[in-house]
């Protein structure tokens, strides 16, 4: 008799583990999780996504504010701090009004700027953008970090926009490329370009038949559309997370180190002094105590990204 509950054991688990597993992992509140037919910004970070959050808003704000203007707020949100919440609070009517309140400004946070969402995959953090061109502000961030070489954040390895995203299925992706890569790609539009390709969470994509289709269809829109890997002008990026197809075009792939925050401040000295070209001397002399707390951090960094 044991033989025979094996299977019927054995066949009763995994449905109760799957049902509890999709009850676990769905965020709660609609439109809280990466779907198809958001933009915004993929984050890649080292294990700290609370952290890596909290950093991306933080320099998004800034950004965002310089680049766009303060973001826009309703003087009802301003207004919920305070000590007239607490007034009457047993009154009913105040009671409602305050549930009515609550749920307008949960609405309205929904329409901020940058809103965080569940990405799917561990280590990814999705912030969906409204009212704004992604490609554009992370341009933007990533030209003045690679000026500057001041370097912004600790967790937040790369940063790529996506300003466009279907679902995660060949048909679905060739139908929707044809026209999201006309701005670049079409007579008269023309440039040289690469695809960059990473998928998570999901099984049922060719990385070789994705290339080959969203290459053809780029060579389609104008046949002077030609492969460059050295110094593409243009970098299609593909990122597969689960059944969404997240895509974007940019620039300056290279030059800013893939879109890296920790890379692309790094002088290039950083990336190619070897120690040994200094004297024991003079490198005792040549260490201020500044660029002691530079290397600590970056040995840090190091750690982090190992």
């Amino acid at each position: 008799s044991m033989a025979a509950a094996e299977p019927a054991a054995r066949k009763r688990r995994p449905k109760g583990h799957f049902a509890a597993a999709g009850r676990a992992k769905r965020p709660r509140g609609g439109g809280r999780q990466l779907e198809a037919g958001m933009r915004g910004i993929l984050i890649t970070c080292n294990m700290n996504e609370r952290k890596c959050v909290g950093e991306a808003y933080s320099l998004l704000g800034e950004y965002g504010d310089l680049l766009y203007g303060p973001e826009q707020f309703s003087d009802h949100e301003e207004r919920l701090s305070g000590s007239e919440r607490e007034e009457d609070e047993d009154d009913v009517e105040a009671a409602l009004k305050k549930e009515v309140g609550q749920i307008r400004t949960s609405t309205e946070q929904k329409l901020r700027r940058f809103q965080s969402v569940e990405s799917g995959a561990n280590n990814v953090v999705f912030i969906r953008t409204r009212g704004i061109e992604p490609e554009n502000l992370v341009h933007h961030i990533l030209k003045d970090m690679h000026a500057t070489k001041k370097k912004k954040t600790r967790v937040i390895l790369r940063m790529l926009p996506i300003s466009g995203t279907c679902k995660a299925f060949m048909e679905d992706m060739k139908k929707y490329a044809e026209t999201f890569f006309e701005p670049w790609f079409k007579a008269p539009n023309k440039g040289t370009f690469q695809i960059v390709y990473k998928a998570r969470n999901n099984s049922h994509m060719s990385r070789e038949e994705v290339i080959k289709e969203l290459a053809g269809i780029v060579g389609s829109l104008n046949p002077e559309n030609k492969v460059d890997l050295n110094n593409p002008q243009y970098t299609i990026v593909v990122e597969i997370i689960k059944n969404v197809c997240c895509l974007s075009v940019v620039r300056d792939y290279i030059l800013f180190r893939k879109y890296n925050l920790q890379e692309v401040v790094k002088s290039n000295k950083d990336t190619q002094q070897s120690p040994s070209a200094l004297t024991e001397d003079q490198s005792s002399k040549a260490v201020k105590p500044e660029t002691e707390e530079d290397e600590k951090s970056s040995k840090e960094v190091k750690q982090e990204n190992e």
